[in-house]
């Protein structure tokens, strides 16, 4: 059986998935959208005045973040939608669409920095100082930016379980670093004049994009191709379920998978056979209600079975049972 979780009363009051939840969503990511518009424009111009590739570098950087932000603000407005009669199990996974692209254009903004460097370091460039200060003030004020807008959309991400804004927040989180590093080099080249250093910064700041992209790739794909959730998660969820262990025998063949912000639990439970369906179903909601309030936005769906053993002749006691909590997709 399967509880609606828009309809389980928590101690705190009525849990849903709230409207202020969708429009934190959304507005975060146009925050995301503006922020990174204004920083691409700024950082192409002082990078072509300059003609700084690490800071041409940034702009493609920030280019990319912009396609990202874009995605992820569509993404979260369609995830924000009920499920219906042609997505009964919500629009989760558009988020997770959404992160892997985001994840493969980082990649791809990786190699296109590392190609621009390579050109750069065989073919130099001198800068006229002037242009070098406003490289350097430019990055600084992206970096700030940046920290507070990525700030803001892991925060809201973590709330929500949204790993369109996580991949979101980690583009920008990875330009902070970026920024800072090209700033510091520009600083470096402005007082020593070895031009060199800018396209290595680049190639830096390339390799530092590529691993967050790959990671990010990781997390993603996984969610698609409907991965178990995690061994600690797997065990809490057996916690949860196993304080109300001596109201049933057995648990058994937990099923568990992510789809953007929700999340699926199966597995099927064993009583007595002579437990009553209205006391069966009672245990079934109580668990199902405690495992909503660690998994809010969880779709729990619970087998009932009645327990095998012949109750004349087992020697088990009920009350001192062995608990049995195992993966037997065969059952």
């Amino acid at each position: 059986m399967s509880l609606d979780r828009d309809s389980v009363v928590f101690e705190e009051g009525t849990r849903t998935i709230s409207k202020s939840e969708s429009i934190e969503k959304i507005s975060v990511a146009r925050l995301s959208i503006y922020s990174n518009a204004s920083l691409t424009l700024l950082k192409l111009f002082a990078g072509l005045l300059s003609g700084s590739v690490s800071i041409l570098s940034e702009a493609i950087h920030s280019a990319m973040d912009l396609i990202a932000a874009t995605i992820a603000y569509v993404s979260v407005r369609i995830s924000g939608e009920p499920p219906d009669m042609r997505h009964a199990y919500g629009h989760g996974k558009y988020e997770d669409i959404a992160g892997l692209i985001e994840a493969l254009l980082i990649i791809i903004a990786a190699f296109i920095i590392i190609s621009e460097a390579i050109q750069k370091l065989f073919h130099p460039h001198e800068f006229e100082s002037s242009f070098l200060l406003l490289g350097i003030v430019v990055m600084g004020i992206s970096a700030v930016t940046n920290i507070f807008v990525s700030r803001r959309l892991m925060k809201i991400a973590k709330k929500t379980d949204s790993i369109a804004l996580e991949g979101d927040a980690w583009h920008l989180r990875t330009d902070v670093y970026t920024s800072a590093g090209v700033m510091v080099g520009l600083i470096v080249v402005y007082i020593t004049g070895i031009t060199f250093l800018d396209p290595l910064i680049a190639i830096g700041v390339a390799l530092f994009i590529l691993k967050a992209g790959l990671s990010l790739t990781k997390k993603s794909y996984s969610d698609l191709i409907d991965c178990s959730l995690s061994e600690e998660e797997q065990k809490e969820i057996e916690e949860i379920a196993l304080q109300y262990k001596g109201e049933f025998v057995n648990m058994h063949c937990l099923r568990t998978r992510r789809a953007g912000p929700e999340v699926f639990i199966e597995f099927h439970i064993a009583v007595e056979a002579n437990t009553s369906v209205h006391d069966a179903h009672a245990l079934l909601d109580t668990i199902e209600v405690a495992l909503l309030r660690a998994y809010p936005r969880a779709t729990v769906t619970i087998h009932l079975e009645a327990c095998e053993r012949d109750c004349v002749t087992c020697t088990a006691k009920c009350e001192n049972r062995h608990f049995i909590f195992a993966n037997d997709l065969q059952k």
